[in-house]
């Protein structure tokens, strides 16, 4: 049956494609592990992929996880300040239309600029992906993400990995599989930062109105009179 540990079968047949499924004995698959590249920066990611095309490892398949920041083409989601909860909005469709861009996303993983020939990868870099993205009207977000399914390798930056809210929501799953961490000494601060949050007094205070308006009106005071003396003693 397929294997369901690791999310490396890429929906190819076994015999098509021996890179991914190596046959066992009894018919179960071997799952061949994912390198998962973790980067400080989306910078360095560009470096690491250039220097990958001039290696013999250039065809292996590969993706580059990064954020919409880096790879919405959608003209209205794309200047917003806020590109994931709009990018979100469109999708559930809220406001009555939906995203042409995002239900083109699987012509971007199948087209042949990422292989120079079927079924043989070459490597590339985010501007490639979404420059074709443009060109195909394509979403290159979800067409990385799609990617990662057949992937060999995945560069993603360090917090892909260490966030856990965000290895949930980018469904990144690190059993069984080989993790790099490219110049790890920046680790620390990283992991730091996934786990803190800033907040500003303003905040603070719209904050505290609201928690007033709620003990002053009866609801579940006493969890939201401990709230209040908590924005109250922080302001």
């Amino acid at each position: 049956g397929p294997c369901t540990e690791c999310s490396c079968s890429s929906g190819k047949e076994p015999d098509k494609d021996p890179s991914h499924t190596k046959k066992k004995e009894n018919g179960d698959r071997l799952c061949v592990p994912k390198i998962f590249f973790g980067t400080r920066t989306h910078k360095q990611i560009t470096q690491i992929t250039r220097e990958l095309k001039r290696t013999a490892y250039s065809y292996v398949p590969m993706t580059i996880l990064s954020s919409r920041d880096y790879t919405c083409i959608h003209p209205v989601v794309s200047n917003s300040s806020n590109r994931n909860e709009m990018c979100v909005e469109l999708l559930e469709g809220k406001h009555g239309r939906s995203c042409s861009y995002y239900h083109g996303a699987h012509k971007l993983g199948e087209h042949h600029v990422l292989q120079s020939a079927p079924g043989v990868y070459q490597a590339w870099d985010i501007e490639d992906l979404v420059s074709l993205g443009r060109k195909l009207r394509a979403c290159a977000y979800f067409a990385a993400r799609e990617l990662m399914v057949g992937a060999d390798i995945v560069f993603c930056p360090y917090n892909y990995l260490l966030d856990p809210q965000i290895r949930e929501s980018m469904d990144i799953k690190l059993k069984d599989q080989v993790v790099i961490l490219d110049e790890a000494h920046n680790i620390e601060d990283c992991a730091r930062e996934s786990v803190s949050y800033g907040v500003t007094e303003s905040q603070l205070r719209a904050a505290r109105e609201e928690l007033d308006f709620m003990v002053s009106n009866n609801i579940r005071q006493k969890h939201h009179e401990q709230l209040r003396a908590v924005c109250c003693s922080l302001i």
